[in-house]
């Protein structure tokens, strides 16, 4: 029988933190949803404790090279489709709902299936994230406050750590863009989902905890990985690629040092005291975009 929904998660070194977000919340609904693992590869270690768990909790567990978490997602998502689920939620390991908030997110797209939506989602400290607004003139993300949201506008973009959508408008989308690897590629598809007239909806009655990049953070530390610091940097000029003309694009491209550097700072100041690697790893994601966006702009049609 085909699962009433289905839950999408992504893994990357992340098995315990499986054990102690998706084993409960899935416990906790009935009727259960279809869960689809997809393991990007780190190692036989991590891939074998995903296997077992997946076994142990009847999930089904796919295994791929660490090619992006769109393309991870993607996988995931075109097995659930192929066994039937109406909707999809797409969850990271790192974020904790409830199974009362969750379904109340599944409820938004089967009453509209025309919808992408998602919960408020705040850090362990309770603080709001960054989800929600872009800054299209300086090409950063920013909060959006509730004052400004509205059922008519809704927010500019929604986070892929915890997205819910129907089946046919994730089609309809093609799914996430694999090219960014990692990072905007949740605000590329609601952007792309708002030009066809899908809804975008904050559900600021259901909250989500998530510390952004708490997948790649480093035990004990503010630090993020240098994955972290590479990927957002590359993939804010791979979105301005996709999605700007040529002034909005080297305006973007003039404030990549900029936004480098204000990445960092995620981390806090003192990593870089201790190594250069943080910075290095910003440089390298900085100038492959740099990199991309001139060659997307020299193949552009003039038209």
């Amino acid at each position: 029988m085909t699962a009433p929904w289905a839950v999408v998660v992504v893994n990357y070194r992340s098995h315990r933190l499986l054990e102690r977000h998706l084993v409960p919340l899935v416990a906790a609904l009935d009727p259960p949803p279809a869960v689809v693992v997809v393991d990007n590869y780190s190692d036989q270690a991590e891939r074998a404790a995903v296997r077992r768990l997946g076994d142990a909790a009847g999930w089904r567990v796919l295994t791929a090279p660490n090619d992006g978490f769109g393309a991870g997602v993607n996988r995931g998502a075109d097995a659930a489709l192929a066994d039937g689920a109406p909707v999809l939620a797409v969850l990271n390991p790192d974020l904790s709902i409830t199974a009362t908030a969750l379904l109340a997110l599944v409820d938004e797209v089967r009453a509209d299936p025309a919808t992408l939506v998602g919960p408020q989602v705040v850090d362990g400290a309770g603080r709001p994230s960054r989800a929600g607004g872009l800054d299209w003139r300086r090409g950063t993300t920013v909060p959006l406050r509730p004052s400004s949201e509205s059922a008519a506008s809704g927010p500019d973009w929604l986070t892929g750590a915890c997205l819910v959508t129907s089946a046919s408008l994730w089609r309809t989308l093609g799914g996430f863009t694999a090219s960014y690897g990692m990072y905007w590629e949740d605000v590329d598809l609601s952007v792309r989902a708002a030009a066809i007239g899908a809804r975008l909806v904050r559900r600021t009655d259901v909250e989500a905890v998530h510390d952004a990049g708490g997948t790649q953070e480093h035990a004990g530390t503010r630090r993020k990985s240098d994955l972290y610091y590479r990927a957002n940097c590359r993939s804010r000029l791979v979105f301005a690629a996709a999605h700007l003309g040529p002034a909005a694009r080297l305006r973007w491209a003039l404030r990549a040092p900029a936004y480098a550097w204000a990445v960092l700072l995620r981390g806090g100041r003192r990593q870089l005291l201790r190594t250069p690697r943080p910075l290095l790893a910003a440089l390298a994601g900085t100038v492959s975009g740099l990199w991309y966006l001139l060659r997307a702009s020299s193949h552009r049609s003039p038209h």
